[in-house]
């Protein structure tokens, strides 16, 4: 490091016209020029700002807590006001909402709105864990996007089942079990009926071999009372439609053989006495509007 003083005079450097500060590292001098004005300036105000901060809001800490600041805010104040708003907002449509059908709230325009962001909000909160935060669904979860429905698409039986649930506890609940045929039909009777399931969806155009016309038989028998005589599905007892491309489980030839072999029972758990009768109402016509609905 060298020294700013040779022979009492400073040092400047000869390039810039600059003095140099007497620091230097590997021959590199730092020079001595000023911070910017426009630099000093915003450093000034921000010191103003600063002491005015302090002054209007909580800042220091003190033996008590912290300064409590000239307006007296909080964070915990601006929540209750906001909250006040929100339930202000929210009473100026519950009652009329509470009072009118599902019918009534789809031909009024701003209870339909209110009822879809009330649907929206409990959705997130309370169905997509299992039904996707786009309600798309998954494997054991059914697409809440689309036209096929276990138990019905109306908004009565959405809202049916949002309700009641399906497979629990609930007295009225919905009850529809696929059983497991392990034991009641042979295991080529199961392999042929999930060859003839796979290829419902076909129809006509399906090629007919002799374990088609074998899994066609076994159907007929044991499947059709349930899931129809083409495979079209039965919603008051919850059994799916199999003649489509919508499949709750899968639709790979092993899936199909695991689903007849074993059976499924898929759980819906009853929203009644979790969530109020309003909130259940919204998430009915939400759900509805998602585009599935019928």
């Amino acid at each position: 490091m060298a020294s700013n003083d040779k022979n009492g005079k400073k040092e400047v450097d000869k390039i810039s016209g600059v003095e140099t500060t007497g620091h230097e590292w590997d021959g590199i001098k730092e020079l001595n020029n000023p911070a910017p004005r426009w630099w000093l300036w915003v450093f000034f105000v921000c010191i103003v700002f600063s002491v005015g901060y302090w002054y209007v809001y909580p800042a220091w800490p003190t033996l008590n807590g912290n300064t409590k600041g000239s307006m007296g805010w909080t964070e915990y104040l601006q929540l209750k006001q906001q909250q006040a708003e929100i339930e202000a907002l929210h009473a100026k449509y519950e009652g009329r909402f509470a009072a009118a059908s599902l019918e009534q709230i789809t031909n009024d325009t701003e209870l339909y709105e209110y009822a879809r962001a009330g649907g929206a909000v409990a959705f997130k909160n309370n169905c997509a864990a299992c039904h996707g935060t786009g309600a798309q669904g998954g494997k054991g979860y059914p697409n809440l996007n689309d036209d096929d429905w276990l138990w019905g698409g109306t908004l009565d039986q959405i809202y049916t089942t949002i309700r009641y649930g399906a497979h629990n506890d609930n007295p009225q609940t919905h009850v529809g079990v696929m059983p497991p045929w392990k034991g009641i039909l042979k295991p080529e009777d199961i392999e042929a009926v999930a060859a003839y399931v796979e290829k419902l969806h076909e129809g006509d155009k399906a090629e007919k071999d002799a374990v088609y016309t074998q899994g066609q038989a076994v159907f007929a028998k044991s499947c059709a009372s349930c899931h129809g005589a083409n495979g079209e599905g039965k919603m008051e007892i919850g059994a799916p439609r199999l003649n489509d491309d919508i499949w709750l489980f899968g639709s790979d030839h092993g899936t199909i053989i695991q689903t007849i072999t074993y059976g499924r029972t898929g759980v819906m758990p009853a929203w009644e006495g979790r969530l109020s009768d309003s909130t259940i109402k919204q998430l009915a016509v939400y759900v509805h509007s998602l585009g599935g609905g019928k």
